[in-house]
Order: C-alpha cells, then sequence, then structure tokens
C-alpha cells in the first residue's frame, strides 16, 4: 500500500494535502481508462471489495462497483434490507462473516455515526474501510469528486500552479444548503470556502470550521469560481429547520437569475439526487455552467484511485503495460 494513505479512508480530516492530492493525481491518471475501448485493468484481479450499505444509496453504490470492476476486483454488494441484518445480526457479526469471506475493502453506508471508525478500529477483520457516508453525513470520497471536478474545470484560476501536483489554492467556493462537512478538505487543498444557509440549517460548530458563514446567497454569487449546492434533506423540511420549501427556494434557490451575477468562468455543482425546482431551477442544472454530470463521471475515478492506492501499490496507476 502506499505509504501517503493510512489503512482506512473514513474521514476528509484523515487526509493531509499530500496524501489528498497523490489520491487526484492518482485519479487523473486513472480517468484515462474511461475512455479506452475496454474500460478494464488488472490492477486489483484476486481481490474482494464488498458494498456494505446499511441505507439506500443507489448512485454511491453503483460508483463504488465501476471503480472495483474497472479495476477487476470481486465485487459483493451487501445490502442491510432483506438480509439478516434486518434481523438483528450486529455489526460484528456481519464483519466477521465478511472476514470469512475474504474481503479485502468493506466500502461501508450506515446511518449511525460512527459506525466505519468502529468497523475500522475493532479486531474483527483485516479489510480496509472506506466511510461511503455515515450518520454525521461524512462522505470522504464526495468531497474528493468534488475537489478533483473543480481541479479539472478551474484549473486556469488556481494560483499555484507549479509544475506537477496542485492543489485548489486560490479558488472561492460557496457551499450552499444543508452543509456537508467537506470544507475541510476544500481548505486542505487551499481553497476559499464560505458556506451559505438560512440560520436554522447552519451547523453550531462552523465556529471551528476553516471557513466563512453567510446568510445571504445573493451577496456571495458575485466573488465565487464555483457554488456548490446541497440536496435539501425533506426530513429537515419536516422538523421546522425552516417555514416553507417556497421560502427556501426564494431566499437560496439557484435561479437562473441569481446565475447570472455569477462570474463569466464560475461553474454549478450539486452531488445529487437533486431536488429541481427547490435548491437548483432546471435551467441551471442543465446549463452550460453545470458540472454535475462530469462529477458523476469523476466519482468513479477518484472511487478507482482510492481503491487502487489502499490495495494496490506505490508505482503509477497504469504503470503495469496499460497505456
Amino acid at each position: 500500500m502506499n505509504t501517503q494513505m493510512k489503512a482506512h479512508l473514513l474521514s476528509t480530516t484523515d487526509l493531509n494535502r499530500e496524501a489528498a492530492l497523490q489520491i487526484l493525481d492518482t485519479a487523473e491518471e486513472l480517468a484515462r481508462v474511461s475512455d479506452m475501448p475496454i474500460k478494464k485493468m488488472p490492477t486489483l484481479r484476486g481481490r474482494t471489495v464488498v458494498n456494505l450499505f446499511f441505507e439506500d444509496s443507489t448512485r454511491t453504490r453503483i460508483s463504488f462497483e465501476a471503480a472495483a470492476k474497472r479495476l477487476s476486483a470481486d465485487v459483493i454488494n451487501f445490502s442491510g434490507k432483506g438480509s439478516s441484518v434486518s434481523k438483528g445480526e450486529s455489526l460484528k457479526d456481519t464483519a466477521l462473516t465478511l472476514a470469512a469471506m475474504g474481503a479485502d475493502a468493506v466500502v461501508i453506508r450506515h446511518s449511525m455515526s460512527g459506525a466505519p471508525h468502529r468497523l475500522a478500529h475493532a479486531d474483527w477483520m483485516d479489510a480496509h474501510v472506506i466511510n461511503a457516508g455515515d450518520g454525521t453525513h461524512e462522505h470522504p470520497t464526495q468531497a474528493l469528486l468534488d475537489a478533483f471536478t473543480l481541479r479539472q474545470h478551474l484549473s486556469d484560476h488556481i494560483t499555484d500552479r507549479a509544475e506537477g501536483s496542485t492543489g485548489l489554492d486560490g479558488l472561492h467556493v460557496a457551499i450552499v444548503g444543508d452543509v456537508l462537512p467537506n470544507v475541510h478538505l476544500l481548505n486542505t487543498l487551499g481553497a476559499k470556502v464560505t458556506v451559505v444557509a438560512p440560520p436554522t440549517l447552519m451547523p453550531l460548530h462552523t465556529d471551528n470550521w476553516p471557513c466563512e458563514g453567510s446568510y445571504s446567497l445573493d451577496e456571495v454569487l458575485p466573488n465565487v469560481d464555483a457554488v456548490m449546492m446541497l440536496r435539501v434533506q425533506h426530513e429537515r423540511m419536516d422538523g421546522g429547520f425552516f417555514p416553507s420549501t417556497r421560502e427556501y427556494s426564494q431566499r437560496y434557490g439557484l435561479t437562473v437569475q441569481r446565475a447570472a451575477t455569477m462570474p463569466d468562468h464560475a461553474i454549478v455543482m450539486h452531488p445529487g439526487p437533486m431536488n429541481r425546482g427547490l435548491e437548483i431551477e432546471s435551467r441551471v442544472a442543465d446549463s452550460p455552467r453545470s458540472v454535475i454530470v462530469d462529477q458523476v463521471r469523476n466519482g468513479v475515478s477518484v472511487r478507482m484511485a482510492v481503491l487502487y492506492l489502499l490495495l494496490g501499490g506505490s508505482e503509477s496507476a497504469l504503470g503495469d503495460g496499460v497505456a
């Protein structure tokens, strides 16, 4: 395993700048596989990757499955619904079962905060653990694919463009809505981050985050290189976190008129799935500014890079005869 990465990927705070850049650079190499007639390389042949999803996220599961298969790994999809887990099997018993199956890596999505950490640090199995989302919405590969997409589309606006690896130095990114903690990775890579949300959705602990906060989307948009719109969770609407969907859309929705106030080069992002007409208008989501489809495509390359670096080696990702 490459020495830049730890044994697991549980949080964006696990990654220093060097390790994060290593993943992005490896993903850039592996993105070339997608352009090949046969989208497959033998790097992880004989390895087993388990997608252990205790809650639904079809988009993330399919992305990890595609990534593992393009590296020739065997993939086992394990759903909490309709399985022994739904009948009361503990996380420990599930882990012991996976260990007996010879799992080399476990991609886990769980509604309970800390479940991936528990799985990684208990002595139930030797597999590498990748957090695909837990109860705190920590989702490190999503943050990485967002960073990859920013670097891909805004390279001309990155101030530190030294030969070789580049971060996101000089970029200003606004994150709007039900704020996710990918702030840390963007800061590690050199970006300035402003989180924009109603007071009731702004996390209390953002004072300790390396970012600025704002309650006004209109004030922030003219000065950004990218705006990342986040899905409004319907369960939050029912919890009284804001009075109505209409009010939220009026104040924080990315409309055509608002998008027009952004700099010409600025891009629009969304991790999906989108609530069209709520946090983002369809005409904006489908506009030339939008890189949402690229985020999905880049997710496969980034997850390939994470699997390769955890299970593969320290040589160039395409160094074994793949041109």
